[in-house]
């Protein structure tokens, strides 16, 4: 499974971004999608997540401003982040995992928040 994000950029306090992050390989195995983040000195963590049924999760510092969807056809995910503040600064890593536990991970899309 490969996994390739695009997306970021820099972008003004209260805006907005749309990240993608699409998949190729043995995408057929693949259950929970989602995105993860890590700030400089920070550990990585989960933004939002995804079930091939459509169930979404999301951490509490991004809830009612992200929004987490997927395409099946397009075997495609996307993070629509608005309201962005200077705190969500991070690179971005889109994550998929398997039902018996195996993690895929993107190489990183970096965020930056700033007037």
């Amino acid at each position: 499974v490969q996994l390739l994000e695009s997306g970021g950029g820099l972008v003004q306090p209260g805006g907005s971004l749309r990240l993608s992050c699409a998949a190729s390989g043995s995408i057929s195995s693949l259950n929970v999608m989602g995105w993860f983040r890590q700030a400089p000195g920070k550990q990585r963590e989960l933004v939002a997540s995804i079930t091939s049924g459509g169930i979404t999760n999301y951490a509490d510092s991004v809830k009612g401003r992200f929004t987490a969807s997927r395409d099946s056809a397009k075997n495609t995910v996307y993070l629509q982040m608005n309201s962005l503040k200077p705190e969500d600064t991070a690179v971005y890593y889109c994550n998929a995992k398997t039902p018996l536990g195996t993690n895929y991970w993107g190489k990183g899309t970096l965020v930056t928040v700033s007037a």
